[in-house]
């Protein structure tokens, strides 16, 4: 597990989650799914530069707290867009049910 490799990972699965956000929006432009969706993709980018400005500044007073601060990274990377990707879902089952 290095640098590179956390930083791919958040650029890659936020930006799906966004990527998922832009789709929605143009398949449902009404405007109580836009502004759903739109704040969704705002707290994906929250996410993202909270991500990235940890992975850039770990602590490294004791470089045995360095592993399991990555790992927490990682964690809270899962954990973020997993629950993501439950809110669009209970955006769109909303809007699929009118």
């Amino acid at each position: 597990m290095n640098l590179r490799t956390i930083k791919k990972d958040i650029e890659y699965l936020v930006g799906n989650v966004i990527d998922d956000c832009n789709l929605y929006m143009s398949l449902f432009p009404n405007k109580e799914s836009q502004e759903a969706a739109g704040k969704i993709m705002d707290e994906a980018i929250e996410l993202y530069n909270n991500l990235i400005d940890k992975v850039n500044n770990p602590d490294k007073s004791d470089p045995k707290k360095i592993k399991e601060h990555y790992r927490n990274i990682r964690k809270e990377l899962f954990e973020g867009v997993d629950a993501l990707c439950e809110k669009l879902s209970n955006v769109a089952g909303k809007n699929e049910e009118k």
